[in-house]
């Protein structure tokens, strides 16, 4: 990508983007057609969307793919979901790979189907060369922030009880370390399409000082240019993080 591509100068490109997928089912409304089918074209435009990140330089792309509030959906439109989600890993996974992409997932990825974590756990076995990695796709899988907290909190507390950690050493970056995104970046830039303005409990903690970017556009149409038009406006605000 060229900068006359994007309009955005390198040092103005964010490390970390994380994006709310919303919207498949309403444009297959609009279509005449079943939810799953916006789901199916929800992936194409998943896939646009990381060639991009990946060539505007992002290093990672966080994209929420199923929260735990979404096993209440219809029984059928669930299988599905989880059907599409293991099919898309094992497909796109080559080509992914080839472009030096790494996959990595969150969530509590022990109550996902069987055939789900099967292919999780060979997208995640692919090991990249640090000098061939470009990108990290980190799929965020039955997951819930309070979840996740909760979870570091366990963990922080066992590490209490068997004298491994003191409760006066416990900083924000003891806190980050016991997350699920431990080793990454916290998040720059949230997207989120469709029109709606909430975070519905996407990583909580990451997002802090993140600025958000939310867009009327509904996902399966978002792709290429609702994602550089995403950076262009990050690349246009100032970040201060409560200084002048």
């Amino acid at each position: 990508m060229t900068q006359n591509d994007n309009h955005i100068t390198p040092s103005a490109v964010p490390r970390h983007v994380a994006v709310i997928m919303d919207g498949n089912g309403r444009w297959a409304r609009g279509q005449g057609e079943e939810r799953l089918f916006g789901h199916r074209h929800g992936v194409d435009a998943v896939r646009e969307v990381v060639r991009t990140a990946a060539e505007a330089g992002i290093e990672y792309l966080t994209v929420y793919a199923f929260s735990t509030e979404n096993w209440g959906r219809p029984t059928e439109e669930v299988d599905g979901i989880m059907t599409l989600i293991a099919g898309a890993i094992l497909s796109e996974l080559d080509t992914l790979t080839e472009a030096g992409i790494r996959m990595r997932f969150i969530g509590d990825l022990t109550s996902l189907p069987t055939a789900l974590q099967e292919s999780i756990r060979t997208a995640e076995a692919v090991v990249i060369p640090g000098d061939r990695l470009r990108m990290t796709l980190v799929v965020a899988l039955n997951y819930s922030a309070r979840w996740e907290i909760a979870e570091a909190m366990r963990r922080i507390g066992s590490r209490i009880q068997d004298g491994t950690l003191s409760p006066n050493d416990i900083t924000q970056e003891t806190i980050s370390e016991h997350l699920t995104t431990r080793g990454m970046p916290d998040p720059e830039l949230l997207i989120r399409t469709s029109g709606e303005q909430r975070l519905s409990n996407f990583l909580l903690w990451q997002l802090s000082y993140t600025e958000l970017y939310f867009t009327e556009t509904l996902w399966p149409e978002f792709g290429r240019e609702g994602f550089l038009a995403a950076l262009r406006e990050y690349a246009r605000r100032e970040r201060r993080f409560g200084r002048l």
